[in-house]
């Protein structure tokens, strides 16, 4: 494909000031719409060394508002990112609601580099390329528009430009080894390049190929490219209505779908299970002895572990948590309480503000209520579309994929307790003085809808237990039964991935 792109296209300098100014000038009215209508705008720039993604993303910038976008400039790990998921740096430089990100270079550089140079495998490549298209999607689905550019120059352009540039007195320092390297291994590289452009070319993201060796042309099919897609989002955006908006008043008809299981997991759940006292002191000493001497193990193989809680209100989450932390040292976890987005991370996709709490290789991140929060109560109290709940499934499962495929440990644990469990609980609360703080009149709106989420947690456990994260049903009707049985799962899956 790439050798069949007409490099010798140019445009002549009459042409392009007669151009310019009205194309720039067009960007930025889209700019500020895309803006006011709270559209991200991801703008991913990969190319050969010396193409000129530089001074092409320069002549972009001119055209913008330079309070509305950010400019990154993508290079190895540094060693915070490499003791993370390879999507976490990424994750955390996507677009908020209004703003537009500019990345020289990418998620791509790594991978096509890795081949090339054997570090990985065909059957590594094409899973990161595959992660890389749910990454694209997610964001996507979200309302990200993303745009895709591939600056191409031939093999005898790209070493006129490094030896020029090596006569330069001021740009010397530009040419590394690493660009030398690269050009030897042009031919290596080319069907690599090839690879990618046609397996991770979406419908969501696809890739602008751009004839780089004349400036000009290349400034000019940059700047129309990004006006073309920005106008055609802002149409679609428009014609949707707006996406404030559209996020409210989700409809609960898909919650009569989850009918058709015949069987519930939730049903099924022995809730009679207890343990005697003198045994619970007895294991829990134990357990959390052996949780303690597990922390001091994964800090040394640098093994991350991600520990979620999900569960009924009232099901004892935090007491099972207090538990698990009890004899831990307190520098190698963290515990993280979800509730409500705030307005940045509302300006994100969902997911972005859990890829933020990603722990680091060799540390412990505790999430009390998750991700899941998505399929469960957004879904339930309508607080986002069917459609997006749905998608939700889905992206959780990708997500939670690349987190294990990291080496990530990942025990999901629900809390479960029946309704009367969870009314005697309620009660107790609001005639304890030191306890009324933690009953709402929220909690007890909730128990109305006990049916919808009953159906919403089935459901949840039939689409995202998965071989690689498996749901954990804790029964929790006797708290010191839960507390033994969250710790022992997590001492399993620790000692199991050790």
């Amino acid at each position: 494909m790439l050798e069949k792109v007409d490099l010798k296209k140019k445009i002549s300098k009459i042409e392009y000031k007669g151009m310019v100014d009205g194309i720039r000038e067009r960007l930025g009215e889209l700019q500020r719409q895309a803006r006011d209508l709270g559209i991200p705008v991801l703008i991913v720039f990969e190319g050969w060394d010396s193409a000129g993604k530089g001074t092409l993303i320069n002549e972009l910038i001119l055209s913008l508002d330079p309070r509305g976008f950010n400019v990154y400039s993508i290079g190895e790990p540094n060693q915070e990112e490499a003791m993370r998921p390879y999507f976490w740096r990424f994750w955390n430089k996507t677009p908020q609601s209004g703003r537009l990100v500019i990345l020289d270079r990418s998620w791509y550089t790594q991978i096509v580099a890795g081949r090339v140079s054997k570090s990985a495998s065909a059957q590594e490549t094409e899973k990161k390329f595959y992660d890389s298209i749910a990454f694209e999607r997610q964001l996507a689905d979200a309302g990200t528009l993303i745009i895709k550019f591939f600056l191409h120059i031939s093999e005898k352009e790209q070493r006129k430009r490094l030896k020029t540039l090596e006569q330069d007195p001021a740009a010397a320092w530009r040419v590394t080894e690493v660009d030398w390297e690269q050009h030897r291994q042009y031919n290596k590289y080319l069907p690599v390049v090839e690879e990618m452009l046609q397996q991770t070319d979406a419908k969501s993201a696809p890739w602008t190929i751009v004839e780089a060796h004349d400036r000009r042309y290349a400034t000019l099919k940059i700047i129309a490219t990004v006006v073309q897609a920005i106008e055609k989002q802002l149409a679609l955006v428009e014609a949707a209505g707006c996406p404030d908006v559209a996020v409210v008043g989700n409809s609960l008809s898909g919650l009569a779908s989850a009918k058709i299981f015949t069987s519930s997991i939730l049903a099924g759940a022995d809730l009679t299970k207890t343990v005697k006292d003198a045994e619970y002191e007895k294991v829990m000493k134990l357990y959390q002895t052996r949780i303690r001497e597990l922390e001091h193990i994964i800090y040394q193989k640098r093994v991350p572990v991600v520990i979620a809680f999900e569960g009924w209100d009232a099901a004892g989450k935090g007491g099972a948590i207090r538990r698990l932390t009890e004899h831990m040292d307190p520098r190698g976890y963290t515990v993280i309480p979800t509730s409500a987005p705030t307005d940045e991370e509302k300006a994100h996709h969902y997911l972005w503000r859990f890829w933020r709490n990603v722990p680091k290789a060799g540390h412990i991140a505790i999430f009390d209520r998750s991700w899941y929060g998505r399929v469960l109560v957004e879904r339930v109290e309508g607080f986002c579309l069917e459609s997006d709940w749905r998608r939700a499934y889905k992206e959780i499962n990708e997500m939670e994929a690349q987190w294990v495929n990291f080496g990530t440990v990942l025990v999901k644990c629900w809390l479960h307790i029946d309704k009367e469990e969870q009314k005697r609980r309620f009660e107790e609360r609001m005639a304890n003085p030191g306890k009324q703080w933690k009953i709402t009149g929220e909690d007890w709106r909730n128990r109305e809808q006990w049916e919808l989420y009953e159906a919403a947690v089935d459901e949840m456990f039939f689409r995202t237990s998965t071989s690689y994260a498996p749901w954990t049903l804790v029964e929790a009707n006797s708290k010191e039964f839960a507390r033994v049985k969250v710790i022992q799962s997590v001492i399993e899956a620790i000692e199991e991935k050790i």
